[in-house]
């Protein structure tokens, strides 16, 4: 009985204490200067990077964007193979319409004349044969031109391959001219327009900026120190800020990357909110890997002959695949972030004296008479013999 009047004396004990903190001043250099480096650092980190880096106090939004190009530029060239020819927008820049990215073609194999028939296929290990016995009827290879219809064919003066029925000749895509055929590609133009919103903020513009009228447009090309914001850009150009040669690059072909940045604060007008722009090579390019380089596709030409002859002219595109990537967050100042970072500085600002007290109880020789003084326990009339009365303004140590 008597135990169970004890654990109820002491669960009420429990339950009634409070505590409050005791201010206690400690006139010491060493640890005076560690409370104020510490508040300084603090104050500085949220000064510096939360609030000019980062602008905590400002409510963000991510840009919601669409984008269309236009490519302009004509090439003269003139072949054994197809003679004089003019290659214009329509013929180089395939598909004629892309998602954020065109494609300009700037090299090409081409094999014209090709006819539904049966001819011996491009050499390789799985083609080569000695007799027709070497070769299955209709066995289709993925990688091959078409189904090999069981003949043994004369491909040269030394090679034979299995025949198959496929679009004849078979392309040779192993002759690749060493000089981009539509080199001259560097000097086409694009005009890319650029359409973004942050919709938190009610807020929409576009690359074409205010100022830019149609006249301006005819006569302008981008240039990062003497017009920075002109929305056509020179192809040669965007791939020489990307760090690569367009000579060299249009043989093989590549993909070259277009970055918008539309990031913006807000709280200052709306004309200091212009886009940036910067390029930069996407495909891989590696000096000691160098399979399958560069960006390549074939399409074809279709036509008849007057004998009603499906024929076609093939070709193996090479060239420089742009995409247009859009980035950018908008920020303007909002009560809520700023009454919580302002908390949050606050709460930080007490480490300085969480770091300091354990400085003292850890570090210091007097370690123990600070914690006297920093701890202590009172009941309702005493502490260690001393009558709460006689508790006046509490002794300050001096380590």
């Amino acid at each position: 009985m008597g135990c169970g009047k004890d654990c109820c004396n002491s669960f009420l004990h429990c339950l009634f204490d409070y505590g409050t903190p005791v201010t206690l001043i400690i006139s010491n250099k060493k640890v005076g200067f560690i409370f104020r480096l510490i508040q300084l650092l603090i104050i500085t980190y949220v000064a510096v990077y939360v609030c000019w880096i980062k602008r905590a106090y400002q409510d963000t939004d991510s840009v919601i964007s669409s984008v269309s190009t236009k490519v302009k530029g004509n090439i003269l060239t003139n072949s054994s193979a197809e003679g004089a020819h003019v290659w214009d927008v329509a013929e180089y820049v395939i598909p004629p319409q892309g998602e954020n990215s065109f494609f300009v073609m700037t090299n090409m194999i081409v094999t014209p004349g090709q006819t539904q028939g049966s001819c011996p296929e491009a050499p390789s290990e799985f083609t080569r044969c000695e007799s027709d016995i070497d070769c299955k009827i209709g066995l289709p290879k993925v990688r091959g031109n078409g189904v090999q219809t069981g003949r043994c064919g004369k491909y040269s003066e030394t090679i034979k391959t299995c025949e198959v029925f496929s679009w004849c000749p078979i392309e040779n895509d192993n002759i690749l001219p060493k000089t981009a055929v539509l080199c001259d590609a560097e000097d086409f133009t694009v005009l890319i327009k650029n359409s973004i919103h942050y919709p938190k903020f009610n807020f929409k513009k576009r690359n074409i900026l205010e100022y830019i009228n149609t006249s301006y447009l005819k006569t302008c090309t981008f240039n990062r120190k003497t017009d920075p914001d002109c929305p056509i850009f020179r192809l040669g150009d965007i791939v020489a800020e990307a760090g690569e040669v367009f000579s060299v690059m249009a043989v093989k072909g590549g993909v070259i990357g277009i970055v918008i940045d539309w990031s913006c604060d807000l709280d200052f007008p709306e004309r200091f909110c212009v886009p940036k722009y910067s390029f930069s090579r996407l495909d891989n390019k590696l000096i000691d890997n160098n399979v399958a380089p560069g960006f390549n596709f074939r399409f074809a030409k279709y036509f008849k002959t007057s004998e009603n002859v499906e024929t076609r002219t093939l070709i193996k595109a090479y060239g420089i695949r742009f995409e247009v990537i859009v980035l950018g967050q908008a920020g303007k100042f909002s009560i809520v972030p700023t009454i919580i970072n302002i908390g949050a500085t606050l709460a930080l600002l007490s480490l300085a004296g969480a770091v300091c007290d354990w400085f003292m109880l850890t570090f210091m020789k007097d370690g123990d008479y600070y914690a006297k003084h920093k701890f202590i326990h009172l009941n309702d009339r005493t502490d260690s013999g001393v009558p709460l009365s006689s508790v006046g303004t509490p002794s300050y140590g001096t380590p």
